[in-house]
Order: structure tokens, then C-alpha cells, then sequence
């Protein structure tokens, strides 16, 4: 799950996927079944660089690859008795305001918020309100990766970009949710979290692919966001869970 501007009615099915690139560059491909009554945006707080503007986030188009997460999933046709974990697995208006530049990425418009006052150069209805963030403060020195979805319900298409990472020795999974406006200590969690990671923890602790990425994904279609030569590993989250991102080892 994750951050959504105004109240939805349902998500569920969440699939993330996340590595880190060569260059420091993290790469995170999200998707999920969403209902909801009116317009909003999902909001996803990235551990960016401190040195960053609105074109540091790279988007990647996916929207002819709508299917990414089911055709991954075969690589892992047995589901390990323990790769299901809980909560331990390892001021003023300017007087002028420049608006975010939006950009079409299949589906959806994207922006990306360098720090936490460009909100004010969002549309209101894309906003979170200051005050939930105040209740986040790990999040105050995040950028924030929009994404306006249209009302209604369906299985959103996957949303990929990538950004450069803070730690580049970490890999993060936005997985703190706000799905009613209000902050919770606790959070209802139905996630499948995939990544491709060198740590051995990560390649102990998670369920590893039977084959290479490429023997199930298009490399193609991914635009280099998934590296074809290597294996993938997955865990999952589900229940009544601590209400926070899931950060892992990249190494």
C-alpha cells in the first residue's frame, strides 16, 4: 500500500519490486488493485540525495507491460512456509508559485516533489495535508514521488521510475500507508515485495527465483529496470503489521 491524497475505498494485491542500480540509482516498479470514489494521487516518500530538483526522478513507462508482476510471479511457483514476515524482517503560502512539472507516463501524470514545501506547487487535490506529515517526521528530509490516479476501480498499471539514492547500500520498499488521512501505529498489509540483492541476508531470509529474470519477464518491455542475467527474491507481508517503510541490504 502506500500514501494516498484523499480517502479510497479498497487496495489490496500490492506488488512492489526494488534494486539498486550500478550507479547509485534506485529503481522501484509498484503496482495494486485500487478502488476509489474520486481523482487523487498515490505518494511514495524516497530517501532521495539531499542535492536534488524535480527532474531528479526518472519515470519508466510500463503501461505496455501491464501483466510484469503476474508473468515474475512464475518464478516462484512454491511459496517457502517462512518467507512471510511481520515487523522485524531483519507556514505561509508564497506569494508566487511555480507549479511541478507533470509528466505523462502511460497511464498517469507524475511529478516529482523535491522537498517537503513543493507540495504548495501541487494541485491541492494531489496534496497530503502538513499536518500527516508532521506525524512522519522520518520523512522531512524525503523527496515524494506523485502518481494522479483517475476514481474508480481496476488493477493499476505498473508504475516504475528510479532516483538517486541517499544510501546506495540500502534498498527501500514505500510501504508506509496513509489510506484515510489519519497516521496509524498499525496497518493492514497484503504486499508481495520482490528484489534483485547481492546481501546475503536478503538471500537466506527470501524465497529465490527458480531461474534467471529473464527466463519470465520481457527485458524488453522493462526498459533495463530488472536485470534479465540475475535472480529475483521474494517475501511477503501481510496482516496487521507496524505501519512503516521496509528497508533491506542492497550488498
Amino acid at each position: 500500500m502506500c500514501c494516498f491524497s484523499g480517502k479510497v475505498k479498497h487496495v489490496s494485491s500490492t506488488s512492489i519490486f526494488c534494486r539498486m542500480g550500478a550507479q547509485g540509482n534506485q529503481v522501484v516498479i509498484y503496482s495494486m488493485y485500487l478502488e476509489a470514489e474520486e481523482d487523487l494521487a498515490m505518494v511514495l516518500p524516497i530517501p532521495v540525495t539531499e542535492d536534488r530538483d524535480e527532474n531528479s526522478v526518472s519515470f519508466i513507462n510500463l503501461s505496455l507491460y501491464p501483466d510484469f508482476f503476474p508473468k515474475l510471479d512464475r518464478a516462484f511457483p512454491v511459496q517457502r512456509a517462512n518467507s512471510t514476515f511481520g515487523a522485524d524482517p531483519f507556514g505561509a503560502v508564497p506569494a508566487a508559485v511555480v507549479p511541478l512539472q507533470v509528466r505523462s507516463v502511460g497511464s498517469f501524470d507524475a511529478s516529482f516533489v523535491p522537498r517537503m514545501e513543493d507540495f504548495l506547487r501541487l494541485d491541492e487535490r494531489f496534496r497530503i495535508a502538513p499536518e500527516i506529515w508532521r506525524d512522519l517526521p522520518e520523512f522531512a528530509d524525503h523527496g515524494f514521488v506523485v502518481f494522479k490516479l483517475k476514481a474508480g476501480a481496476a488493477r493499476v498499471h505498473p508504475m516504475a521510475f528510479a532516483y538517486p539514492a541517499r544510501d546506495r547500500t540500502r534498498i527501500t520498499f514505500p510501504t508506509v500507508h496513509i489510506h484515510d488521512g489519519t497516521v496509524h501505529e498499525l496497518a493492514d498489509f497484503d504486499h508481495a515485495l520482490y528484489c534483485q540483492s547481492q546481501s546475503s541476508e536478503v538471500r537466506m531470509r527470501w524465497q529465490e527465483s527458480v531461474a534467471l529474470a529473464g527466463g519470465f519477464v520481457n527485458g524488453t518491455l522493462l526498459h533495463g529496470s530488472v536485470l534479465t542475467d540475475r535472480h529475483v527474491y521474494k517475501q511477503t507481508m501481510t496482516g496487521r503489521l507496524p505501519n512503516e517503510d521496509l528497508v533491506i541490504a542492497s550488498v
